[in-house]
């Protein structure tokens, strides 16, 4: 419309020829008459010129390959490189190039497209609802980079949230994170709102219809709230939530990414205080004149009184090898000996394992998240050493002892230099279950201080710690001076041998 107008000032308006404007414009003199003759002021409109492309051929399998990675995350979404080194797997003869530009081009054709979705806003009441999410984050703990799940509960009216990062998304991880977080609102509100999540639901129905895992069921049954799930591919239903995955990325996690933390809690607990500072530092989208924080003291009035925490194991049977151990997540735990073969119930929590035979805890250990690694208590053993006391000097269970063992490792030391000393240090270990293991510390140490330590002289000092008679301490040996250092005198025999005669 522009050259048009340009035309017609020069002719019509400054009287320039038609030969001088169609140098000036660099149009041609045809074009030039053609535009001048138009009744309307219209300009004209040439069809585009049509180009054979080589990557034609192709464009439906780079559009199938471009609308699949719209469904992916951003990572794992392929690159203009990656396409066409798909294509030309099977048979392109063309440039990369031209790759490049046809998925530039249909990029931005998608990009300014009409977006037609149109949203309700939402609007909830004090105590009414929180949503949950979780979300993939990358920090470095204990002095490797690595992925954590982190659990975001937020208050919807309030806009009060709470972050818990853990190594995996697993029920017991859940059921911890709903533990922490309402005991840090102080109670808990009338409803849920989650996502379709393996953790919660099991198998997703016509319309609403779900069903519920039932730990997850026992959880919401302990709590008193009710559990909504939106619908699949509608996480806008949840959008307090999913907003807040992406400020306390630029916010939070940003901040923690350049930190270096020593292991998960102390990372949570500094979680736990930045959210609060959040919480003062952040306004109210609906009430901008009040911060988050001077919200939530209102909301916290009408939540539901926090019962005690959830217990939040799952529980799955295993069986315990002929060396004691069992399996769980490619890592092996120690057991009893006593219950070699035998199947026990496995409760797992987010931080601990606890095995169960017959209802009673026969075995507790950190959870290592970790792959093939093996963890041994070496108590666990003292009943089948008693019968193979030569598996003391290569037992592996026996060369983990902690630090704060270092009078029985001592004493293990300097027995195992005898011969017997095996069987002696079984009979020193077969005291721990009977007199416990602090007392069984302190008859090693006095056994160790008088330098000739025996079995016999241990099971006294424990004797003697019940009884609460003191400890004899050894005696020392006094020995007397000489007065007169003694002369040597061979001739003293030669007069022996004269009086006998």
């Amino acid at each position: 419309m522009g050259m048009l107008a340009k035309i017609r000032r020069m002719h019509l308006r400054d009287g320039k020829s038609i030969r001088e404007i169609s140098r000036v414009t660099g149009l041609s003199r045809n074009t030039v008459r053609g535009w001048l003759r138009q009744q309307d002021v219209t300009e004209p409109k040439y069809p585009k010129r049509s180009e054979v492309s080589v990557v034609d051929a192709w464009a439906q399998h780079l559009e199938a390959a471009l609308r699949t990675d719209q469904h992916r995350a951003a990572r794992e979404r392929r690159t203009a490189k990656g396409l066409f080194e798909q294509i030309r797997a099977l048979g392109y003869k063309g440039s990369y190039p031209r790759v490049a530009v046809w998925v530039r081009r249909w990029r931005e054709q998608q990009a300014n497209a009409p977006r037609r979705a149109a949203f309700v806003p939402m609007s909830f009441e004090l105590g009414d609802a929180f949503q949950f999410d979780w979300s993939c984050e990358y920090v470095f703990v204990g002095g490797l980079r690595r992925r954590l799940e982190v659990a975001h509960t937020k208050l919807a009216a309030s806009r009060a949230f709470w972050l818990t990062a853990y190594p995996a998304q697993s029920h017991e991880m859940l059921f911890d994170a709903h533990a922490r977080a309402f005991a840090a609102f102080g109670g808990v509100p009338r409803r849920g709102i989650y996502d379709n999540m393996k953790t919660a639901v099991d198998k997703v129905g016509t319309g609403k219809a779900r069903s519920v895992n039932v730990r997850f069921a026992a959880m919401c049954s302990h709590y008193l709230f009710d559990a909504e799930f939106c619908n699949p591919a509608s996480g806008w239903e949840k959008g307090v939530v999913e907003k807040n995955v992406q400020d306390r990325r630029r916010q939070v996690w940003r901040e923690a990414a350049e930190r270096r933390w020593a292991d998960l809690e102390a990372l949570n607990t500094w979680l736990g205080e930045r959210c609060r500072q959040c919480w003062e530092d952040s306004a109210h989208p609906e009430w901008p004149e009040l911060t988050v924080a001077e919200v939530f003291q209102d909301e916290q009035a009408r939540l539901m009184p926090c019962p005690k925490p959830f217990d939040g194991y799952v529980e799955q049977p295993v069986r315990v090898s002929a060396t004691g151990l069992i399996h769980f997540q490619r890592n092996r735990y120690s057991v009893p000996t006593r219950h070699v073969n035998a199947i026990l119930s496995l409760r797992v929590y987010p931080r601990e394992l606890v095995l169960v035979a017959e209802g009673v805890e026969v075995a507790r250990h950190v959870r290592c998240f970790e792959r093939e690694q093996t963890v041994y208590d070496w108590r666990h053993y003292i009943d089948l050493v008693q019968t193979k006391p030569g598996a003391l000097r290569n037992g592996a269970p026996f060369k983990t002892m902690p630090e704060a063992l270092q009078a029985l490792q001592a004493l293990q030391r300097h027995l195992l230099r005898h011969a017997g000393g095996d069987r002696v240090m079984t009979q020193v270990l077969a005291a721990v279950p009977v007199h416990g293991l602090e007392a069984v510390i302190v008859a090693a140490e006095v056994a160790l201080e008088a330098q000739r330590p025996s079995a016999e002289h241990v099971l006294n000092v424990l004797a003697r710690l019940k009884e609460g008679l003191p400890v004899l301490q050894p005696l020392e040996a006094n020995t007397p001076a000489l007065r007169e250092e003694p002369r040597a005198d061979v001739q003293r025999y030669d007069r022996l041998r004269e009086v006998r005669a």
